[in-house]
């Protein structure tokens, strides 16, 4: 026999089999024990330190995970799967990984049986799709116009956060801002996006009540010359540029050779003319603000103060976006092509203010704005940024909520239904899948086990109470007993973070 050719350097160990299996496992339960402690109304912040040096205190659990670094890929998954949690819900990040942890936990010992991975995953699908079914059941219609019922809402889903002292604040700026933007879409669809069309802008000091949703947008910048343009404008008449307002530079190193004295000053006079025909292009709409994304020159400056104009220059793209969502404008990409449709007049007020050692433009008061900007302001940066990621965390709740208007039982009331739902069908299933499917069942208990471990109550009496009063539900409508619900805080949960967990 010949010998195997290896295309691996001597030094690296390959394994395969089942000691992987247990590896890739023990991996990912590391990664679940980490955040297991930051999951409920009663649980602990956790203090990093990050990349740069600076310190992050919080119970988010993706924000928890990117700041660790690992080298495994199974650990690396769960991260992921925190990530993917975030972007599609927003909410739930925590819970996602521990269940994910436990449900490995539980097939550790089927394969210690040599069950193959392909059986497990069988039977966790199936008891994928009847989990769905069952939060299809319990799920409860909301009506997302009534303001008490989703405020009710989007505290229980944020009582868990830092933020959860400070009563209805952070709640009402969420709702608020998604309001805003809403775009109705017909056929009772809405569109939300949370990203893109809301900024959050962190300004340290005063107290965290001083924080409000503007209606308009709000950017550090001011204006080009100080002295010379107005700092207040009402009603301002806005255009938006995505174009130079100053000569055009080579693109390469340009040499240009004169021969005369006056050459030189018929270059410098063509450089005048070209600039002052743009400004004469945009001047003829008669303006009040002038905002480009890139840079002004001097020459152009002139000209727009002379005119009684206002002009912004080097602002980020994702701001100019909002503004014209806001006021109503259209971005140019050439002066040449302005149009009167082009120019934004939802505005009510133009202003530049100072807030602590930096200035800040203000375009508020719009009349149906479609993009909005949270102003937050407290003590302190560690602050600021912990109320910023919860403040996100409700607003996509109530993104989720105006998306899918239903809501399930929290407080592990959902968890522990599933589990009671899944265990009575799993006697129903034939073959080797019923032991995984079973497992997957008792999988369910790890968030109301969790829940009861943070509050620091005893724990297997606390789960047998709950446990019998799930079995004491009316099974046609999978009733659950208020005071498990009350138990933990009164939480409630959307069915869409349930499911999109689940999945």
């Amino acid at each position: 026999m010949t010998a195997p050719v290896l295309v691996l350097k001597d030094s690296l160990k390959r394994e395969f089999g089942t000691k992987v299996h247990h590896a890739n496992i023990q991996a990912s339960k590391s990664v679940s024990d980490i955040l297991r402690t930051t999951l409920g109304p009663s649980s602990m912040l956790k203090m990093l330190l990050d990349a740069g040096g600076g310190i992050v205190v919080t119970n988010d659990g993706n924000a928890i995970l990117r700041e660790i670094d690992v080298a495994h890929p199974a650990a690396k998954s769960m991260i992921e799967l925190s990530r993917t949690q975030d972007e599609e819900v927003g909410d739930g990040t925590t819970s996602v990984i521990v269940l994910a942890g436990e449900l490995l936990h539980v097939a550790e010992s089927f394969l210690e049986k040599s069950y193959h991975p392909t059986v497990i995953c069988r039977a966790y699908n199936k008891a994928l799709e009847d989990a769905m079914a069952v939060l299809e059941k319990i799920a409860m219609p909301i009506d997302v116009n009534d303001r008490a019922t989703v405020l009710g809402l989007v505290k229980s889903c944020i009582a868990t956060k830092f933020t959860s002292k400070f009563g209805d604040l952070i709640a009402d700026l969420a709702i608020d801002a998604t309001t805003t933007i809403g775009v109705d879409l017909g056929q009772g669809l809405r569109e939300v996006d949370v990203k893109k069309y809301i900024k959050v802008e962190k300004v340290p000091g005063g107290q965290l009540e001083d924080s409000t949703v503007l209606k308009g947008v709000m950017f550090n910048k001011d204006v080009v010359a100080p002295g010379k343009m107005k700092r207040k404008i009402v009603n301002p008449r806005i255009i938006l540029l995505d174009c130079p307002l100053e000569y055009k530079k080579g693109e390469n190193q340009t040499n240009a050779e004169l021969v005369r004295e006056e050459d030189w000053e018929v270059l410098l006079k063509l450089e005048e003319e070209y600039i002052e025909n743009i400004c004469v292009q945009i001047l003829k709409f008669k303006p009040d603000l002038v905002i480009t994304e890139k840079g002004l020159s001097d020459l152009a400056c002139h000209y727009f103060s002379k005119a009684g104009v206002s002009a912004i220059r080097r602002l980020r793209k994702t701001d100019n976006n909002r503004i014209a969502k806001a006021c109503g404008a259209v971005i140019v990409n050439r002066p040449d092509e302005l149009q009167e449709s082009d120019v934004g007049t939802g505005a009510g007020l133009f202003e530049v203010k100072k807030i602590g050692d930096d200035f800040f433009a203000f375009i508020v008061d719009c009349k149906e704005p479609k993009a909005c900007t949270v102003l937050l302001r407290g003590p302190s940066k560690d602050l600021l940024n912990e109320v910023e990621r919860n403040l996100q965390d409700a607003m996509s709740v109530s993104r989720n909520i105006i998306k899918n208007p239903k809501l399930v039982p929290g407080g592990g009331a959902t968890e522990l239904t599933v589990s009671a739902t899944l265990k009575q069908k799993s006697a129903t299933i034939e073959g080797i899948e019923k032991w995984p499917y079973e497992a997957a069942a008792i999988a369910f208990e790890v968030i109301p086990r969790t829940l009861a471990q943070n509050c620091g109550v005893n724990v297997i009496r606390t789960m047998t109470a709950l446990q019998g009063k799930v079995s004491l539900r009316t099974c046609s409508r999978y009733r659950i007993s208020l005071s498990l619900i009350q138990f933990f805080c009164g939480t409630i949960s959307m069915q869409m973070v349930r499911m999109l967990g689940l999945e």
